[in-house]
């Protein structure tokens, strides 16, 4: 299943890089791409595992960017 978030106020580039990376590792995720300039997270997952992957998802958005507010598309 695949899930668009937008990330609204990301401001690092850096930062875009390193929760694509975090989140790619969570067990479900077949794909995440975070798209800094458009400030947006696509999510391919599991269809069993949504539910887990999009709460450690946001987890890890807030734990790299405090600021961020992360809603669905």
């Amino acid at each position: 299943m695949k899930k668009v978030f937008i990330l609204e106020d990301l401001d690092c580039a850096h930062c875009a890089g390193k929760i694509q990376e975090e989140v790619s590792k969570l067990d479900g995720v077949i794909a995440c791409t975070v798209a800094f300039l458009t400030q947006k997270m696509t999510l391919d997952m599991e269809d069993s595992k949504v539910a887990q992957i999009v709460t450690a998802a946001k987890k890890i958005v807030k734990k790299i960017e405090p600021d961020v507010v992360v809603t669905e598309k």
